[in-house]
């Protein structure tokens, strides 16, 4: 995926790697993978903490809502939506040490769902994170800021929630188009449907029309956020893709171009998630 969204002129983005994807061995310890990570840092990307097993066992005595947003919504992968501040600490400082050992130090943490409880956000802000996302924000816990800017996203486990994937997102995309975020986030399946690969293509296609890519981190750093929700007036937009079960995927594409036009126009789980 990486390939097919750099020919279509996306060159940097924000690789979200999972340290140990359910619990089925460290991605740091494959030297393939280390070195496909390394070269695509070199090109520009960022590393950033998914989680550590991207995966949360179920617990007895569920409420409906749990059971509802971490059974439906996603499909038993967020790990962190109800960790305790030790437990969620630790993940995230073993995930770090990992990474480091291998010359890896990412500063954003993105939770598996963007499911993140308030404790393990605080675990992430004391473990040395500079940021998270949710599906609807980007949280800067350095300016203490918050971004408004809702995600695209793509379900693809079933046919039904393919059709309202597309459906969902062709709304979204032209009502968040002059949002200062655009945010696109993909999983690797995505690409296996070509329903779903045909409308990604075109929403890049038609978003880098005034926008140019860049990363979560360095939207943060280069950016003046405006304070306003979605809909104001733009300065980037990122490109969340997932790459692989072990790397998901980024991108940011930064400030519009202000001389074209504006085109027409705590729940972060009001969307489909893979």
């Amino acid at each position: 995926m990486v390939r097919e969204i750099a020919s279509l002129g996306v060159p940097v983005s924000s690789l979200l790697v999972v340290p140990d994807y359910h619990r089925q061995g460290r991605s740091m310890l494959d030297a393939g993978f280390r070195d496909w990570l390394g070269g695509l840092r070199e090109k520009g990307h960022e590393i950033v903490l998914h989680g550590f097993f991207h995966q949360r066992a179920r617990r007895p005595n569920e409420s409906a809502r749990d059971k509802l947003i971490t059974r439906f919504y996603t499909d038993d992968e967020g790990e962190f939506y109800d960790l305790g501040y030790e437990e969620a600490r630790a993940l995230i400082e073993e995930g770090q040490r990992d990474f480091a050992t291998h010359g890896f130090r990412p500063r954003g943490f993105i939770a598996p769902a963007w499911l993140l409880s308030a404790e393990a956000e605080r675990a992430a802000i004391d473990a040395g994170m500079t940021y998270t996302t949710t599906l609807r924000r980007v949280r800067d816990f350095v300016a203490r800021q918050e971004i408004h800017s809702q995600s695209l996203v793509y379900s693809v486990r079933t046919s039904w929630r393919r059709g309202v994937s597309l459906g969902w997102n062709r709304w979204h995309f032209g009502r968040l188009t002059n949002n200062a975020l655009l945010r696109l986030s993909l999983h690797p399946p995505d690409i296996s449907h070509p329903e779903i690969w045909r409308q990604i293509r075109e929403i890049i296609i038609v978003a880098l029309a005034d926008r140019r890519p860049t990363t979560y981190a360095a939207w943060l750093e280069d950016s003046v956020i405006p304070s306003e929700a979605e809909g104001s007036r733009g300065v980037s937009m990122p490109l969340a893709i997932e790459k692989s079960r072990r790397c998901d995927k980024s991108f940011t594409v930064a400030p519009r171009d202000p001389s074209t036009p504006l085109r027409s126009a705590r729940d972060d789980t009001s969307s489909f998630s893979s």
